[in-house]
């Protein structure tokens, strides 16, 4: 019984482990429109630490996860850490086409891994990479489409939501300006059912 009692615990505390360490902080944004698991969204400026991975999208996000955790727990010009946010976010990487309106593609097997910075910075006040592969970005405001979904995010999962934001997309009439980015508010040892996973693409009207 004794052990049976023990392996309660364990199981609660995994269960609850991942939320309590996912409670950091997160983009302000604006519901601009809701409907089930979609939004559309508004966010403000922010800054992102940047940095590119290549290969499998698995591979590469732990790839650029591990380049700006480096820097963020403190390998910086300043040794200085800084507070971690949610969510990661993986993206391809685009390529802007010399065009109007700007049309945006993706290129192959190449990534970008971004880290929301905490909103008490500024571009003057966060510390400065020693790493040149991290890139500290102004975000302009832009408004985006959002799916949410709990699960593990493996490739048809995101294929299959990202295939129905395209098609909410569609049916508000409103144009998508970037690739789809996956942002992921959990660490990895967060039961399934108990993750947040979100799709996002830019969209104009």
């Amino acid at each position: 019984m004794l052990w049976v009692a023990l392996a309660g615990v364990v199981v609660i505390g995994g269960a609850l482990w991942g939320p309590i360490v996912s409670n950091v902080e997160q983009p302000s944004y604006k519901v601009i429109e809701s409907h089930q698991s979609f939004e559309i969204r508004g966010y403000p400026p922010m800054i992102v630490a940047e940095a590119d991975a290549s290969g499998e999208r698995k591979q590469a996000i732990n790839e650029g996860f591990s380049i700006i955790a480096d820097y963020i727990f403190g390998n910086n010009l300043s040794s200085q850490k800084v507070a971690m946010t949610a969510p990661v976010i993986q993206q391809e990487s685009e390529k802007i086409a010399m065009t109007a309106p700007v049309i945006q593609q993706a290129m192959g097997n190449s990534w970008q891994v971004r880290f929301i910075m905490p909103s008490s910075y500024t571009m003057d006040t966060l510390p400065k990479p020693k790493n040149p592969a991290v890139r500290l970005i102004e975000i302009e405001a832009k408004q985006v489409a959002v799916v949410r979904f709990s699960g593990l995010a493996d490739e048809d999962s995101l294929k299959s939501h990202t295939d129905h934001l395209v098609t909410f997309i569609g049916a508000r009439k409103l144009k998508a300006i970037s690739t789809p980015a996956y942002a992921f508010y959990n660490p990895p040892w967060t039961l399934p059912f108990m993750r947040r996973n979100e799709i996002m693409i830019e969209v104009a009207r």
